[in-house]
């Protein structure tokens, strides 16, 4: 359903990284300095503040009710199945927490919501005595890959958990159990996501984590990505390594130091066994990798791995007479571009999207009367293309029959499984008792019968993509339970046929937005999972009425971006997915408006960040403002675009990843034209004329950080509230600001909030002194204008919370979560809550 989020091929250099901010400021008084990532030490500390918010809120009697969806599910990490009965299993999600099932799917039980974190990296289950093991942060390092704390144990099926340590972890990859010996557990240990640090590696305890030791450490930046151990001889494990560095701007997915290493004694000490002499690849172009032993022979290994080398272009290549390839502009000469034929250059204008301006005689007439360069084709259009002579190799499969001695390259055709992002994938899986039939995870899972040398798709119409692992039941082979970025799919059939188990409400918003119908309708979009709407009196869980088609429904693909409703029909959205592609549609019709705004032709590229922010005026809801590194107006619903500003960012920064981006557009309630808007490098911009002219207000802030809000207040014209990030730097400091001149001055608020980064600030519609924030790890509220916070609520799980909606109306507040789909609550016992302390 959801398959078209991956085609948009001219853009697929971007699609693999993250887009924020790298640098911060330690403290307000130290504007110059570097950002420092938070120690383990401080989030520790920093953690204890919410047990105490919790123990001393007035607002624990508030309850939340989860509205779904479950339809469309959320990313899944990792399955862990009873082998002896698989209709047990648990499932760990991204960002969602930890679940169990007894019946094969048809209904789960959360069981990790009252831990400091709900993301999770891998789990292990010792079926023999039910401990069960969470490693936290999932380690796929995707642009909303939370960090974990460590390491957790229940030894009561998740009824109580113990931390066990390993707070420098933030993202695990991989744990392993002893067969024999439940004292003995090994973790593989990712690291931090956007810091290099040493605590990277391979750890081992030996009595059941009360103690750990690094037992295999290469360098700050390479970390355990997968391992896998030899049930028949415990001594003997293998463990992948993985260098990468991400930054805001760039991200190295591979590096001369990842590889396979290898233990005989336990995991004590550590061989690389992917050397140059191998067989297996090495060098700088290694990425991640994935291992599975066939346990029935353990000399027989598999690995997969992310090849960054580029492919042989020795295909013979048919060139294509009808029109012009990018590479004919890069270093055409004016004379040769007016010679160029006019049927194959018009034929290149529509196939690239072009306005319908550019044309032949349009374009040529520019370049001869040099208000063009002749090579402006190629360099509007190389930003956004790859400019890769080849593709890259990517997924690969090798084989060893020797305990990794020596290893063969097994698939004998090129595997267009990573589409260039393998960071993400890497997971591959063995039969237990045929060791030619293996199945390999990317956009799709992958399976092979013949050992390796090809493969097939097993993906159907019933399944999702994005694939990050597959259990194989020994019992039954071709039985498998498998984890994507839409949930749980199992098959008893090899792939033929499968069906969901999407029980819970576990979808990832990255933002919301309501109608004002009754009931009302909220709306958003969902990472890898489009933009849904549903009805504020749904009421999410596993008792599905199938006679009936599900009330949320489905208004686009892609990665769901941020929605707008016009309230005045409340049928008319703008709807959008990731780098800024937007339309306008109703919900009542099927005609659809593409809205992405593109420089004329000679300028430079637009760019657009991962969430490209919109915004209907509340003034007048016919404009739309729309934001790249300028910010644009339409007057007539996104029919056609000015640009208002120049550049409003800090500028270019040179790497594979958009950056120096908008992040965030508010309008003044109070005032038509004055508006705010925040970028991914630290700039808060002020315009009270509409936009035409701008004045950057953040010079006395934390500089260089992710302005994940700015919002302009109800109550005062020259109040301004705005939370800066830094998550993308590793660092947990919840900053909060507001200002009362306009941004001229800002004061710092909510110094009693937990470690936890901000990602949205609100005003209650109703009591000017009371805010809501939403952080990586929850809602909170304060009573005395933002000084002082407290939880709000007593049921909502430790989740990130992306964004936060107000029905005015209803009075609702509406909490869109990325992990946990959407919740609401009644804010009339809020306002009786606080009604009652003034007294």
């Amino acid at each position: 359903m959801m398959k078209v989020h991956f085609k948009f091929t001219i853009l697929i250099r971007f699609f693999q990284l993250g887009i924020l901010t790298f640098f911060t400021i330690l403290t307000f008084s130290r504007l110059a300095a570097q950002v420092l990532q938070t120690s383990a030490a401080a989030r520790l500390q920093g953690l204890k503040k919410r047990p105490l918010l919790i123990k001393t809120s007035p607002l624990d009697t508030i309850r939340f009710r989860n509205i779904g969806p479950s339809v469309m599910s959320g990313r899944v990490v990792d399955v862990d199945v009873n082998p002896g009965d698989p209709t047990e299993f648990y499932i760990a999600y991204a960002t969602g927490g930890l679940w169990h099932t007894k019946n094969n799917g048809q209904s789960f039980v959360p069981l990790f919501d009252n831990e400091n974190v709900s993301c999770i990296g891998d789990i292990a289950v010792n079926w023999k005595s039910h401990e069960i093991w969470v490693g936290t942060g999932e380690a796929n390092s995707s642009r909303s890959s939370y960090a974990g704390i460590g390491v957790y144990k229940s030894t009561d099926t998740g009824k109580t958990w113990q931390y066990l340590g390993l707070p420098e972890s933030h993202h695990i990859g991989k744990i392993v159990l002893h067969p024999q010996d439940p004292n003995t557990v090994w973790v593989a240990v990712t690291g931090h996501l956007y810091s290099p640090n040493k605590e990277r590696g391979v750890y081992k305890t030996s009595d059941g984590g009360k103690t750990w030791k690094q037992v295999l450490f290469v360098d700050e930046n390479t970390g355990a990505i997968d391992m896998d151990i030899n049930q028949k001889n415990p001594s003997e494990l293998y463990a992948c390594m993985w260098y990468k560095e991400r930054r805001a701007w760039n991200f190295t997915a591979s590096g001369h130091s990842s590889g396979i290493y290898k233990s005989g004694d336990g995991g004590n000490t550590w061989k690389l066994i992917t050397g140059s002499l191998s067989g297996f690849p090495a060098g700088k172009n290694v990425g991640r990798s994935g291992i599975a032993i066939f346990q029935s022979n353990p000399q027989i290994i598999y690995a997969c791995l992310d090849n960054q080398d580029l492919r042989p272009d020795t295909a013979t290549k048919k060139q294509d007479t009808t029109t012009y390839a990018l590479a004919d502009f890069k270093k055409i000469s004016k004379e040769d571009f007016l010679r160029l034929d006019k049927k194959r250059l018009d034929s290149f204008f529509i196939k690239h999207n072009f306005n319908l301006k550019y044309n032949d005689s349009t374009v040529k007439e520019m370049v001869r009367n040099n208000k063009l360069k002749p090579t402006a084709i190629y360099e509007y259009l190389v930003d956004e293309t790859s400019d890769f002579p080849t593709p890259l190799i990517g997924c690969e499969v090798y084989k060893s029959e020797n305990g990794g001695s020596t290893w063969k390259k097994v698939n004998t055709k090129g595997l267009d499984l990573y589409n260039t992002y393998g960071y993400y994938f890497g997971k591959i899986s063995v039969s237990p008792v045929n060791q030619n039939k293996l199945l390999i995870s990317g956009f799709n899972l992958m399976l092979s019968e013949d050992g390796g040398k090809t493969f097939n798709s097993t993906d159907r119409t019933s399944t999702h993509g994005d694939w990050h692992g597959c259990w194989i039941n020994p019992a039954r082979d071709s039985n498998w339970i498998g984890g994507n970025d839409g949930g749980v799919n199992i098959t008893y059939d090899n792939g033929q046929h499968w069906f969901k188990a999407n029980a819970p409400a576990v979808g990832q918003f990255y933002a919301i937005d309501v109608d004002y119908l009754d009931p009302y309708n909220v709306y958003g979009g969902l990472q890898d999972n489009g933009v849904w709407y549903g009805p504020s009196n749904y009421s999410a869980g596993d008792d599905r009425d199938y006679e009936y088609p599900d009330a949320w429904k489905n208004l686009g693909g892609g990665d769901g971006m941020q929605v707008q409703v016009d309230r005045r029909d409340n049928t008319t959205v703008f709807i959008g997915s990731q780098f800024g592609f937007y339309e306008r549609k109703s919900t009542t019709q099927k005609a659809t408006t593409s809205i992405h705004p593109m420089p004329d032709l000679g300028e430079q590229q637009l760019r657009y960040n991962w969430q490209t922010p919109i915004l209907l005026s509340r003034h007048n809801e016919d404009i739309l403002y729309f934001g790249t590194e300028r910010f644009y107006r339409t007057m007539n619903k996104g029919n056609n675009f000015s640009a208002l500003s120049g550049d409003l960012t800090a500028g270019k920064k040179t790497g594979n990843v958009p950056f120096g981006t908008l992040t965030t557009i508010s309008e003044s309630p109070l005032k038509f034209g004055l508006l705010y808007c925040g970028t991914d490098d630290g700039n808060i911009q002020v315009s009270k004329d509409g936009g035409y002219t701008w004045t950057l207000v953040s010079s006395r802030l934390p500089q260089h950080l992710y302005v994940s809000r700015v919002v302009a207040s109800q109550y005062h014209e020259g109040r301004v509230y705005a939370t800066l990030n830094g998550y993308r730097s590793d660092n947990f400091t919840p900053w909060l600001y507001v200002s009362e001149d306009y941004g001229k001055s800002w004061s710092q608020l909510g110094e009693n909030l937990p470690p936890e980064p901000l990602n949205v600030v609100r005003e209650d519609p109703k009591k000017e002194d009371i805010l809501y924030v939403g952080s990586d790890n929850g809602v909170y509220a304060s009573f005395n204008g933002g000084k002082s916070f407290m939880t709000l609520g007593n049921n909502l799980p430790r989740v990130p919370v992306h964004d936060i909606a107000i029905q005015k109306i209803a009075n609702d507040i509406v909490v869109g979560t990325h992990g946990r789909s959407i919740y609401i609550a009644s804010l009339n016992n809020v306002h009786k809550i606080y009604n009652a302390q003034q007294k």
